[in-house]
């Protein structure tokens, strides 16, 4: 099978586990996902198998979008619920006009420090491993981009600490965006520190929650035939494509790079980005402009 299966990922279910459960049902080690979800988070996860995964590293750059409850009035060692709180402030007295602001702030091109126990490579030890070591670890300043920050709702439920505050939000980001530290960089900046209780994502690129299939336990049968999205429509869907004859097909899977007037032809004329090539609506490759050509960066040529 060559496809991609889009899954709603269960809270406490590593990414990992979700893989492990789709290498089973495919019979097949050759399965991957195009971004990780913390155990605690749900929603989508798009996995790739066979030649599929060769689709997940460009997949995985597209943009996403989140449902996520952030409380104000406590820091956490992990800046969400997983973590043991360090510090609580009474945000009791924050004013919704006050939050609403500070949200709005935190929109648009950011530079954000990623969260110390996130999955980035310090020195070739993933920064959580460290931490969880003992060590202090300081990330970079990491771009970013937030085109929407929204409040859905500002709550104070009674089963709520004392003088903590929840707020409901969505948030459209690039990748490599940290939910949960726009969480605590958003009580830091109210003062009162925060941290992310709930996350969920309910949309990576083009596939969203509509289409993601719930996980079956592990010991039930799962079908994936019925659920796949084929690499062909995958490809379709996620990136602008051109179609391209035989011949010109043949080049990109042997590596030969096809003049830009190609695409030109096919009739796309923004030359920006990755753009999928199709022969006979089947997915050939992924291209990408350079210097006028159009060079592969993914071949989906059948394995030998």
């Amino acid at each position: 099978m060559d496809a991609l299966v889009v899954v709603d990922k269960p809270a406490g279910w590593t990414s990992h586990d979700v893989v492990a459960r789709v290498r089973k049902a495919a019979a097949t080690r050759r399965v991957g996902h195009a971004g990780t979800l913390d155990p605690m988070a749900t929603g989508v996860l798009v996995l790739g198998i066979g030649r599929a995964t060769r689709l997940l590293g460009h997949l995985a750059l597209h943009d996403k979008e989140y449902l996520a409850t952030v409380r104000l009035g406590q820091s956490t060692s992990t800046d969400d619920a997983d973590g043991h709180t360090v510090a609580a402030v009474d945000a009791s007295d924050l004013s919704d006009a006050a939050i609403r602001d500070g949200v709005t702030a935190m929109t648009g091109d950011l530079l954000q420090v990623p969260s110390s126990v996130s999955a980035i490579k310090v020195d070739g030890r993933r920064a959580y491993a460290r931490v969880r070591d003992g060590e202090q670890v300081e990330l970079s300043p990491r771009a970013v981009t937030v085109s929407l920050f929204e409040v859905m709702a500002i709550l104070r439920p009674p089963q709520a600490p004392a003088g903590c505050v929840d707020v409901e939000v969505r948030v459209q980001c690039s990748t490599g965006t940290y939910v949960r530290a726009l969480a605590r960089d958003l009580g830091a900046a109210l003062g009162v520190g925060g941290h992310l209780t709930a996350l969920r994502r309910t949309r990576v690129g083009v596939f969203g929650l509509d289409e993601a299939e719930v996980v079956p336990a592990r010991e039930e049968p799962w079908d994936l035939t019925t659920v796949a999205v084929s690499l062909d429509a995958a490809v379709t869907r996620a990136f602008p494509c051109i179609t391209v004859g035989a011949q010109d097909a043949d080049r990109l899977v042997h590596g030969i790079a096809l003049p830009a007037e190609v695409a030109r032809q096919a009739g796309w004329s923004g030359l920006d980005g990755v753009i999928g090539v199709l022969c006979d609506t089947h997915a050939v490759a992924l291209v990408q402009p350079d210097n006028d050509r159009l060079r592969s960066v993914v071949v989906f040529a059948p394995d030998h």
